[in-house]
């Protein structure tokens, strides 16, 4: 464990437990689409790019989160440092949900978004590409296969399921989306942005 991944962890945990406390933070804080005043008053606003990744619907909603940051957090935390390391982790945060947002104006959706998952999904992009030869094992069906084809095969199933619809009530694209961020972000920094080159 390192120690920005211990305090993402402690945060999630602890803003949950606060929820049953204070079931009003969905109202202010989770990522409410431009438009959803009109749908039950609650709005959207800028710092909910960043907060509603620290809401969680459920305790396997945020089980299996804070399971996959515990996962591959650390080995890409020392890879990049802490610095970083948190700026990768948000800006995979942002870029999923502006491509939920993006999605809930072509749908006209009006539900609200929570969760890590699209900081996580940014974590296992860079984890396959950075470690694309350590095994990890699938939990439904339990097999393992090396990260970089683990990677390939949950992109491809968070599109086919985006496209279809087949599971509602999961924000796909915004788990995409936060894969498409921590590419670009990877990307920039390998082409010389930055102070510093990753590995």
């Amino acid at each position: 464990m390192t120690p920005v991944t211990i305090a993402l962890i402690a945060a999630n945990l602890a803003i949950f437990l606060l929820q049953d406390i204070a079931p009003d933070l969905i109202d202010m804080f989770a990522l409410w689409p431009p438009g959803a005043e009109q749908a039950g008053g609650a709005s959207f606003a800028p710092w909910q790019l960043v907060t509603y990744a620290f809401l969680h619907a459920g305790i396997w909603h945020i089980a299996f989160n804070m399971f996959a940051l515990y996962m591959f957090g650390g080995p890409v935390e020392r890879l990049l440092g802490t610095r970083r390391y948190l700026t990768y982790y948000f800006v995979c945060v942002v870029s999923a949900a502006l491509t939920q947002l993006a999605f809930a104006a072509v749908t006209g959706g009006l539900n609200p978004s929570v969760g890590a998952s699209g900081g996580v999904f940014g974590l296992l992009l860079a984890y396959g590409i950075y470690f694309p030869n350590n095994r990890v094992m699938l939990i439904f069906p339990p097999i393992p296969m090396p990260a970089r084809i683990f990677v390939l095969v949950y992109a491809a199933l968070e599109l086919f399921l985006g496209v279809t619809g087949t599971q509602e009530g999961v924000a796909h694209f915004a788990h995409l989306g936060g894969m498409i961020g921590g590419i670009a972000l990877l990307t920039f920094w390998r082409r010389g942005g930055g102070r510093r080159r990753p590995m």
